[in-house]
């Protein structure tokens, strides 16, 4: 006689194995383009409470999401109670954790969170506007459940038999590293995120996780979601994640960090185009190289560096930013307080003809670096259009004129010149293609064949 309780379980189990397959194959759809939206980190660091972020989410949901616009990220220790700005409070930091070891988002900063809720209430909060929800944690398990020995869901093992302090965090020492292999370690992995998933987040950045690069906590937090089976983007931090481990990363996130925290000063913005050209190759549908977010409008208010200001980044500067990693295919995250927006901030934000070249450009590869400036190309794949975005990243005071021979965009004929940014049309141009660029500025053109 057949014994249906086996043929069950093993028909569930083989369901089981057949979902976690598909999601792990899959799971770069999730991201088909740049992923675009907010986090608290530059403008409240390890202090962001649920009323700015609730009131970032209005913003976004008002202003921004027709535009492409959808995340909403709350960014690191918010299960910590009372954290402080321009830095962390590891002195005397007021943890909350539950029976399992998981952190918890601290009640007295989300009060939505009493009674165990965690973040549901603020995801379902952020759903309703047609927005989806993110969290920011770190790598590993943290070192008060070890210190505690609480169990791991779902195992016989408890926190101590998965931890190591080798390779622990040297810059905020909250977690212990999770020894992939070892009873329990995937079980404490599917837990939180199983945790993460009955809350509704839809968005994931893991800290400590890139450099140095953490190959079997990668793959087990990639395993740990597919078991979920919800669409959980992955995004690893910070970098640069090394470039040996571009292949892995690519495989198995959405988007992996290629510098460190990147803030609004120059030299740190000039870094990117040598930082983007080293990366170029490893972009792909679904997996991005992640420049970072965006250090604009009103940051500093609470921040980990830095007073409250309006970004130092001068306009020609934002428009660099702006530019450059739009051409390169960067996601998008927005680091400033967005109900502090000025006209101009937005304006970045609101372009449509930039963000069609985010989301639907190809070939995109940088063109040519000289003396007279850098171009990057890219073109249109429905209709052949090429995408120039050319940059002046010299300290001359007087602007400088940037030609790009379109020859070497295979565009012998005329072309219709469009200037994305202004929003306005250049006439027509053929053989070559000459713009003046202010210093440390950048334009961004669209270049069409006239048949």
């Amino acid at each position: 006689m057949v014994n249906k309780k086996l043929v069950w379980a093993a028909a569930f189990l083989l369901g089981t194995l057949a979902t976690v397959k598909a999601q792990q194959k899959d799971f770069h759809d999730w991201a088909k383009t740049p992923p675009m939206g907010w986090n608290s980190w530059d403008c409240f660091g390890p202090t962001v409470v649920e009323a700015e972020v609730k009131a970032n989410a209005d913003y976004l949901s008002k202003n921004l999401k027709a535009f492409g616009w959808e995340y909403v990220v709350v960014d690191i220790r918010w299960y910590v109670g009372n954290d402080k700005a321009h830095g962390y409070n590891e002195s005397n930091p007021d943890y909350v954790l539950d029976e399992y070891g998981r952190f918890q988002p601290a009640v007295n900063r989300f009060p939505s969170a009493a009674g165990g809720k965690g973040f549901k209430p603020l995801a379902d909060y952020i759903h309703k506007k047609g927005l989806k929800f993110g969290i920011h944690i770190m790598r590993g398990i943290p070192v008060e459940a070890v210190k505690r020995n609480l169990p791991i869901m779902g195992s016989k093992a408890t926190a101590k038999d998965i931890y190591s302090t080798e390779l622990q965090c040297l810059w905020l020492r909250d977690m212990y590293t999770v020894v992939a292999g070892r009873d329990g370690a995937q079980e404490y992995y599917n837990s939180l995120f199983k945790l993460y998933a009955s809350w509704g987040v839809d968005f994931i950045k893991v800290d400590d996780l890139s450099r140095p690069y953490h190959t079997g906590e990668v793959e087990m937090i990639r395993k740990a979601i597919a078991l979920t089976g919800r669409k959980i983007v992955l995004s690893t931090s910070p970098g640069e994640t090394p470039i040996a481990s571009a292949p892995h990363v690519q495989e198995h996130a959405n988007m992996w960090r290629t510098v460190d925290d990147f803030w609004d000063n120059w030299p740190m913005l000039k870094d990117h185009f040598d930082v983007f050209e080293r990366w170029n190759k490893y972009r792909a549908a679904g997996a991005w190289p992640d420049g970072d977010m965006l250090p604009l409008g009103k940051i500093g208010i609470r921040a980990e560096r830095g007073n409250p200001r309006m970004t130092a980044f001068t306009k020609d500067e934002q428009y660099t930013l702006m530019t450059l990693w739009t051409i390169f295919r960067s996601p998008l995250m927005f680091g400033g307080d967005l109900p502090g927006n000025d006209a101009f901030t937005l304006s970045l934000l609101t372009n449509r003809e930039v963000i069609q070249v985010l989301n639907h450009s190809s070939n995109n590869r940088q063109l040519f670096r000289n003396e007279q400036g850098i171009c990057w190309a890219a073109e249109d794949p429905k209709t052949g259009d090429q995408y120039l975005a050319l940059f002046n990243p010299g300290d001359g005071e007087q602007p400088v004129q940037i030609s790009v021979n379109l020859n070497d965009l295979g565009l012998s004929k005329a072309c219709k010149v469009r200037d994305l940014w202004s929003k306005t049309d250049k006439g027509t141009v053929k053989g070559s293609f000459t713009a003046t660029i202010n210093k440390h500025g950048a334009g961004l053109f669209r270049l069409s064949a006239i048949k």
